[in-house]
């Protein structure tokens, strides 16, 4: 028995997929929670959907703010996250947010810890919220959290919130990603105070000491306005404030930093910064390209390694031969 081919257009596209596609795209325009939530599932998973979502996305990209909360764990990022919902929605903006789970060892998607303590997004269709796993990125990002960033984008949210997942200086990914990085702290985090000062604080637009109303604020506030101090010239003018996230003290004062930050941002072209969220889509692809080809590369990548033992080239040469090789 046989089966009709699905009719496609003159440009080789499926022409059921693709008014499945026009359809989802103008229910993200709308702002359809259901719509949303479709769109992420096919670009997280990578579905036959989603190239031709993704490209019916571009001509709507670049009018939401991207702002990455990072930190070592303990800061209380989900909680200031919680806490900036709140006073997003006050002013009526709409936000989204992705939280940047650990990948459960089992299933590969995220424990959803996140959501369970973000309750200002509960019952409000102003706020949507998606947790997803870090599937092993160890810089805090996998590609499909920015592919999800431009669902978001295109269903115009004002702000998107990207907290990732708390394990300190790995998480550079973020700088490449977001408009505004707000980099956080607390109290009593000894030793991951002294890991900030040699990654994280080179990527922060703000600093934050979360969790203020406990004792030894004050000291983690000086200890970071002395790692700033050694920064040069402009990069040391970084903003630095105590919040309570969990009483909403200074958070207020937190939002209109961003809000002062963003203004240039925001008045740049937007193409701007979509070309850096695809430059981080190209990097990643072509990292997971090279990893590929040395999994599967059987004796050539083997001959390859035994010349960097040998002494022959270097690492990086090695790696130039993988990128320049046509299998």
């Amino acid at each position: 028995m046989s089966h009709a081919k699905p009719p496609t257009t003159s440009a080789g596209t499926n022409t059921a997929t693709g008014t499945k596609v026009s359809d989802l795209l103008a229910g993200l325009r709308r702002g359809e929670r259901r719509s949303i939530a479709a769109a992420i599932t096919a670009l997280e998973s990578l579905s036959a959907d989603a190239p031709e979502l993704l490209r019916s996305l571009q001509p709507h990209l670049g009018n939401a703010l991207i702002v990455g909360l990072t930190g070592p764990p303990g800061a209380g990022k989900s909680t200031l996250v919680n806490a900036l919902i709140g006073e997003l929605r006050k002013s009526g903006r709409k936000v989204a947010v992705i939280a940047v789970d650990p990948s459960s060892p089992v299933s590969g998607g995220a424990i959803l810890g996140d959501r369970i303590r973000m309750t200002a997004a509960l019952n409000d269709d102003g706020v949507f919220v998606r947790s997803l796993a870090s599937r092993g990125y160890l810089g805090g990002l996998s590609p499909a959290a920015v592919r999800i960033i431009d669902a978001l984008d295109a269903s115009q949210f004002d702000m998107i919130l990207l907290e990732t997942v708390g394990t300190g200086q790995s998480e550079i990914d973020v700088a490449e990603v977001a408009d505004i990085r707000v980099v956080a702290s607390a109290p009593g985090l000894g030793d991951d105070i002294q890991a900030m000062k040699s990654g994280l604080l080179e990527i922060a637009d703000i600093l934050v000491v979360n969790k203020a109303d406990r004792e030894g604020a004050e000291r983690t506030l000086q200890q970071l306005k002395g790692a700033l101090s050694i920064r040069p010239g402009e990069s040391a003018k970084v903003p630095l404030l105590k919040t309570t996230a969990l009483t909403g003290e200074g958070v207020d004062e937190l939002l209109a930093i961003i809000d002062d930050l963003a203004a240039p941002i925001l008045a740049a072209p937007a193409a701007d910064r979509r070309r850096r969220r695809a430059r981080y889509l190209i990097a990643r692809a072509a990292a997971d390209l090279v990893a590929g080809r040395i999994k599967t590369g059987g004796d050539v990548i083997n001959q390859l390694a035994d010349t960097v033992l040998n002494g022959q080239i270097t690492p990086t040469d090695a790696a130039r031969v993988i990128l320049e090789s046509k299998e």
